[in-house]
């Protein structure tokens, strides 16, 4: 098989504090619209999609990690062979929105990186009207850890599926970077 035609595995984690809607977004992503208003604590969740993302098919193990605790231990599965993190706060919550530095940071201890590919999502927009988290403190929280950034919900569906690809350029900025294009110069034009 070609390099062109195979799929890369990625291996991603969804982190953040219970009840800002990891596993909705999981579950919208992978097999919409599937939306559930009840809320049962997940314990962790493992499900697979394959996408294709800027002409690069994708095989995506999704770990949707059960909801972390301020003081919680890193658990060690979350950082062995993960390409990516999502990292997930709620727009109504400021304290799962403080938790995402923590978090962030309790990754890069783990894995001994200065950088992790990741996005920052600031989910349940749909509950606009009870923000206590403004788009701006989000947008400067990601560029502050060098990630990516989007607003979503996961009820209304809107912005799961950017969220996602957020993610995957993310993690193609650091796997597969597109290689540097070479100047041309005049007096390569005609020469084969």
């Amino acid at each position: 098989m070609s390099a062109d035609t195979s799929s890369m595995k990625r291996k991603v984690v969804i982190m953040g504090s219970p009840s800002v809607g990891k596993t909705s977004l999981t579950q919208q992503y992978v097999s919409p619209p599937t939306y559930n208003a009840s809320y049962y604590p997940t314990i962790e969740d493992t499900a697979h999609k394959t996408v294709t993302h800027n002409g690069i098919q994708y095989e995506c193990e999704i770990i949707d990690s059960a909801g972390l605790e301020e003081y919680s231990l890193f658990p060690g599965k979350y950082g062995l062979g993960v390409h990516g993190y999502m990292l997930v706060y709620a727009i109504t919550s400021r304290q799962s929105f403080e938790m995402i530095p923590i978090i962030h940071d309790k990754i890069l201890d783990y894995a001994g990186l200065e950088k992790v590919p990741c996005v920052v999502v600031g989910q349940k927009t749909d509950l606009d009207g009870e923000r206590a988290v403004t788009t701006t403190e989000g947008e400067a929280l990601a560029k502050k850890l060098n990630a990516g950034f989007i607003e979503s919900s996961a009820k209304d569906n809107k912005n799961v599926v950017k969220a996602f690809d957020a993610l995957l350029l993310e993690m193609q900025k650091e796997y597969n970077p597109a290689p540097e294009k070479k100047k041309s110069s005049w007096w390569s034009w005609g020469a084969k």
